[in-house]
């Protein structure tokens, strides 16, 4: 649990303390975007097919923070920083960057508690690995869609 805090407190400070490029509005959006994504992939892979927990298996409050703490600042951080207007090669070389820091920091969520609190049954490394590009795909796609929206306004 504590490394589940100090984590909220170092995400949410460089988010919300960095942040040039997103609306009020945007970060909304994103934050509740994010919180039904990652609700309705854990509802799936951690509750229905045991894929990886949080804690301990079954249904806790805490894991309520990592739902709605962890990656939604995370998620806006990517978004404020991602390097629109340049070329393909440096689009990839983000998305790599972003994912090596996602990985190693599930990597440190897997320390024993009190400075981890995930763990895994079937779900690798591997797995987060190949799925978080598309995951981060998505959440600029998003981003993009409201932001188009915004100017319709």
């Amino acid at each position: 649990m504590l490394g589940l805090i100090i984590a909220i407190i170092i995400f949410n400070f460089i988010a919300f303390r960095t942040n040039k490029n997103l609306t009020k509005n945007q970060i909304v959006h994103i934050w509740t975007f994010t919180i039904a994504l990652q609700g309705i992939a854990d509802l799936y892979i951690d509750q229905k097919y045991h894929g990886y927990w949080y804690f301990s298996k079954g249904i806790e409050w805490e894991s309520l923070l990592t739902l709605t703490l962890i990656i939604p600042p995370v998620n806006m951080m990517f978004l404020n920083w991602y390097p629109f207007g340049t070329t393909l090669f440096k689009h990839a070389m983000y998305y790599f960057y972003w994912v090596l820091f996602m990985v190693v920091y599930e990597m440190i969520a897997l320390l024993p508690e009190p400075w981890g609190y995930f763990n895994y049954g079937w779900w690798t490394i591997w797995y987060s690995a190949l799925v978080n590009p598309f995951l981060l795909m998505l959440v600029l796609n998003y981003y993009k869609w409201v932001s188009k929206i915004e100017k319709f306004k």
